[in-house]
């Protein structure tokens, strides 16, 4: 999950494995794979980091992990 900021400045958590596509209109439009959508104030740029690093923590675990249980 990542966070948000909607357009009035709400803080929101979002599966980013549910988004379907992000539409760049003068806000950034974060459209999920129901079809209901979110208005935000981060950048696509800002999205797409913020989901990179979300995905490289998890991939950080899950190799601690397997190296703890290969001892």
């Amino acid at each position: 999950m990542i966070v948000l900021t909607k357009m009035n400045q709400e803080k929101f958590l979002v599966n980013h494995l549910q988004i379907e596509c992000i539409e760049i209109i003068p806000e950034t439009k974060i459209v999920m794979m129901n079809r209901s959508y979110y208005l935000v104030r981060e950048t696509a740029d800002e999205i797409i980091r913020k989901i990179t690093e979300y995905n490289a923590k998890v991939l950080d675990i899950h190799r601690m992990i397997e190296i703890q249980d290969n001892r």
